[in-house]
């Protein structure tokens, strides 16, 4: 019964390595984009702590500003 499920008939090569092929993709493509995730945000770190103060305040009542760090380690909001 497992070795059924398993060899599917003898289609069972195609499916799994592809599905295995899948799930690397997935794999790899998140961690991708985590890393420009985090590249973006070292930018947007690096141009917000040097403005002004004045231009400081603006940009924390902007609704921008908010979705981008929300989920930060450096974010009090």
């Amino acid at each position: 019964m497992t070795f059924e499920i398993i060899t599917m008939n003898g289609y069972g090569l195609y499916v799994w390595s592809s599905f295995i092929f899948t799930l690397i993709s997935f794999f790899a493509l998140y961690h991708v984009i985590k890393i420009q995730l985090k590249k973006e945000q070292e930018k947007f770190k690096s141009k917000y702590f040097d403005l002004t103060e004045e231009k400081t305040e603006s940009v924390k009542k902007q609704k921008t500003y908010k979705e981008i760090l929300a989920f930060t380690n450096i974010s009090k909001i």
